[in-house]
């Protein structure tokens, strides 16, 4: 790895044309999954990386420290299912070990479905994770089995109960909203999540499926989710949304919170501090993105230690120089990425 990091003001800072600052890298650490969830992929599964594209550790972390040089603060591991990754507790001490120009630490965060939670939150704490969001959509079992093809219920709530033992705070509780499916557990789920003190979210769902069968004609609104919380509960708006995704709400006074996170009817693209790096080495500025540019031909090529990086560096520049407006859903001309979700990254 070696070599020496040119300096912030010499390289200039993660901000795109529309003047927004990047801070948060979103790291795949793979495509692979141990759950089949129907809104990301097919029963089969979608056709794996081949693994001698997939970024190693080292490169991995080459990627991460050249952003942080260049702005990075905060970076979330994620997947497909980050756990399955065999030395993910590796990767996350040395991307903790990692300082911004001006000497702070950099926050590293993880998705997960929570399966390997209970043997591994203990260690991932240790290694300096500060988070965890976990997936979960039902806590009706016989609905977890159809949703995930897996029957693995009682695991995820025993990964979700590790990881507040563990201290990973706050514990984030995601929910893709589905009608027919889901959608009448709104209520259920925020109760279970503030009853525990974790923070649940809700989450419309994307055109990022592997099958490519997302119907926006179908698909559960933020103001649907609201209007079914509102039915039981007393909201009261968060202020201070800043560059998060998640929309937040206090309930019945706080100090409990439950968000939505609305990427299709109320995008907040305008204010998106975001890049992601799929586990193959490229980066993306949008998920919704078919532009990629490719670090792994700079990581891999025999150029002295400061040349590759600064061709880490000139990547992060051309994948920022072509980030768009906003995502662009609305747009008659939208086409769903040929990625989906679980090969991007979330």
């Amino acid at each position: 790895m070696g070599g020496v990091v040119t300096t912030t003001s010499a390289r200039g800072t993660l901000t795109d044309r529309f003047g927004r600052a990047h801070h948060d890298l979103r790291i795949s650490l793979t495509d692979r999954c141990s759950l089949r969830c129907t809104y990301c992929m097919p029963a089969d599964g979608v056709p794996w990386l081949a693994r001698s594209t997939m970024l190693s550790t080292d490169e991995i972390v080459r990627v991460a420290r050249v952003g942080v040089e260049l702005g990075i603060r905060e970076i979330r591991l994620t997947g497909g299912e980050p756990l399955l990754r065999v030395d993910v507790v590796d990767v996350v001490r040395r991307l903790t070990a990692l300082t911004t120009p001006d000497g702070a630490p950099v926050e590293v965060s993880l998705t997960t479905n929570a399966l390997r939670l209970p043997a591994l939150a203990a260690p991932l704490r240790d290694a300096g994770l500060s988070r965890v969001n976990i997936s979960l959509d039902t806590l009706d079992r016989a609905k977890f089995l159809e949703l995930t093809r897996r029957d693995k219920l009682v695991e995820t709530l025993a990964g979700i109960a590790a990881a507040d033992a563990a201290g990973l705070h706050p514990v984030k509780i995601n929910a893709v909203a589905m009608r027919g499916v889901n959608d009448d557990e709104v209520v259920a789920l925020t109760r279970f999540a503030v009853d525990r003190g974790y923070q649940m979210r809700f989450i419309e769902q994307m055109p990022l499926d592997g099958g490519h069968t997302w119907d926006r004609q179908v698909m559960v609104t933020q103001a649907e989710i609201l209007e079914r919380l509102t039915s039981q509960f007393t909201l009261t708006e968060v202020p201070g949304r800043g560059a998060a995704p998640a929309e937040l709400w206090y309930v019945d006074g706080g100090p409990h919170t439950v968000g939505v996170i609305a990427s299709v009817t109320a995008p907040f693209c305008g204010a998106c501090d975001r890049l992601r790096l799929t586990a193959d080495g490229q980066l993306r500025a949008c998920l919704f993105s078919e532009a990629e540019v490719d670090t792994r031909e700079a990581l891999r090529s025999d150029e002295p230690a400061d040349v590759v990086d600064e061709g880490v560096a000139a990547a992060y520049r051309r994948c920022l120089a072509g980030k768009k407006a906003g995502h662009g859903i609305d747009d008659p001309k939208f086409l769903q990425p040929t990625r989906p979700m679980s090969a991007i990254g979330g």
